[in-house]
């Protein structure tokens, strides 16, 4: 019920729905001021979310020589010694930016738990639902001083379809879909002036803390605070003088898109596509404040016929959207405060089955990291020569989580990261109870400046 913010819902009643501190006008003023002001001390995050499970083998730790190596030939990288498929060019320029952690075993080949464990670096649990990363940041972003300068914005969305909503921490941490990029959010245009909005507000306030709250002020029903909170977001959204933010034809100063770099994304011309247009508008959201965007790029779960449909289909729409994200990020300065993260349920087989194509398979796969703290130019880890099992630093999913967390300035070690809790009020490690029984660490130390 708390997982997942579905957009039409989210926004379809905005006009009556806010928490008015204090009357009228004054309230819409201190929103739109807030607005105004877009420095931001928290890191951002974008992940890149490859649906089906990508074949990491015929991408980042490929294998010329062996039976299993496929069709595709390796190339170098801007990184020594460090080699990628041919068809990723514009990637392959960006590695001084770019590691690899090669030596994955993820554990769920299941496409549900892979999803869920790779989106919040934890098993399903029958008692517990976690949130995903997107929400964590979103949680920690609140805790910000600077929190109430982005509030009109919601703090993580999601860009072609959400994978795993806001568990525990609830409705107000739950990602904001947007399925169109570059079009406006379906519902955030108000039909009425604004002075009539908060009018609206102020009586929705007074209706619904009733439900909410006690004499004492203490919250007693869930869902009805998830509702208000919503509601709250919603109304944000629809005064926001940033609400422009989603459309790829101005950046956020109001000035023109190169059109010429609209076409490098993908985001215009010929092959123009929605992850093109996922990347740039998630290299404006970052830009605005947001803690996390997740943009997704789906048909990756090729059990026939895999090698074409890399070549022609998949990897030239990753390597426009991806490459040029991370060249841009660079050139404007956002890199340093910006991690992002290339993911999917989990790995394929390194077997080439009889159909031509890759099985489901999450002990020996890649991840790709970048941006923040992240030292870019790094292979980590290993596969043997058949790309079977991983023989060199074999990671765990809660490394990976440590070194997302630690590259984003948030130290994932127990006794500073206990702020997160969960519905019972116990403290909720993002990385895990235990460090790598092998490193002692929270985190991939080779990884992390």
């Amino acid at each position: 019920m708390f997982g997942t913010t579905d957009r039409r819902h989210f926004m379809a009643h905005a006009a009556a729905g806010a928490a008015v501190a204090v009357p009228g006008l004054s309230f819409l003023a201190g929103l739109k001021a807030r607005a105004a002001d877009l420095k931001k001390k928290q890191k951002s995050l974008i992940v890149l979310w490859m649906g089906g499970g990508p074949s990491t083998i015929d991408l980042w730790d490929m294998k010329p020589g062996s039976p299993n190596g496929g069709e595709h030939k390796p190339k170098p990288t801007a990184a020594s010694g460090i080699e990628i498929t041919e068809h990723m060019p514009k990637v392959a320029e960006q590695f001084k930016n770019l590691s690899i952690i090669r030596s994955l075993n993820s554990l769920e080949g299941d496409h549900a738990r892979g999803t869920f464990i790779m989106n919040t670096g934890k098993q399903r649990s029958p008692i517990l639902d976690y949130p995903s990363v997107g929400s964590v940041l979103s949680y920690h972003q609140n805790l910000d001083p600077e929190a109430a300068k982005n509030a009109d914005i919601p703090a993580f969305i999601s860009v072609g379809g959400t994978q795993i909503g806001s568990g525990f921490l609830g409705m107000k941490y739950a990602p904001f879909t947007v399925q169109n990029p570059g079009q406006p959010p379906e519902n955030v245009s108000s039909a009425v002036a604004d002075d009539r909005t908060v009018r609206r507000a102020a009586i929705f306030e007074r209706l619904e803390g009733g439900l909410v709250q006690h004499a004492d002020k203490k919250p007693v029903m869930d869902a009805a605070q998830a509702h208000k909170e919503v509601y709250e977001k919603a109304l944000s959204l629809v005064v926001s003088t940033r609400k422009e933010v989603f459309n790829l034809e101005k950046e956020i100063d109001g000035k023109a898109i190169d059109t010429k770099l609209k076409e490098e994304y993908g985001a215009a011309g010929a092959g123009a596509n929605n992850f093109g247009r996922g990347c740039l508008l998630a290299r404006k959201l970052v830009e605005a404040g947001v803690a996390c965007v997740e943009v997704s790029l789906g048909g990756w779960d090729m059990h026939n016929g895999i090698f074409n449909a890399l070549a022609t289909r998949t990897l030239p729409t990753l390597d426009k959207g991806m490459g040029t994200l991370m060249k841009d990020l660079a050139q404007r300065g956002r890199l340093k405060d910006t991690v992002v993260v290339w993911m999917g349920d989990f790995g394929r087989t390194p077997r080439i089955n009889q159909n031509g194509g890759r099985d489901h398979y999450p002990r020996a796969w890649s991840v790709v990291v970048g941006g923040g703290n992240i030292k870019g130019g790094v292979a980590y880890g290993a596969t043997d020569k058949d790309g079977t099992a991983a023989t060199d630093n074999p990671t765990a999913i809660t490394d990976v989580y440590g070194t997302i967390y630690r590259a984003l300035g948030i130290d994932p070690t127990p006794e500073t990261n206990a702020s997160v809790r969960d519905n019972l009020g116990r403290p909720y490690y993002v990385a895990g109870e235990k460090p790598n029984e092998k490193t002692s660490s929270y985190w991939i130390k080779e990884l992390v400046s």
